[in-house]
């Protein structure tokens, strides 16, 4: 799997809310493409990985 252009050994399929928060991203925070699809985060819970996928994950930044 791909993870922001990094490459990510996948063990088992894993939810993609659970991967979020095992890699320490708040779900509100963030914006998420899985194979070149923007996942709205009402999905986040029922989209599965696997280690074919390639995961884009942005984090919003506030600033002014």
């Amino acid at each position: 799997m791909k993870v922001n252009g990094e490459l990510l050994i996948l063990l088992e399929k894993i939810s993609l809310l659970e991967f979020l928060q095992r890699n320490g991203y708040a779900p509100e925070k963030i914006a998420v493409e899985l194979n070149g699809e923007i996942i709205p985060r009402s999905r986040y819970v029922s989209v599965i990985l696997t280690d074919a996928d390639n995961l884009e994950i942005v984090s919003f930044v506030g600033g002014g």
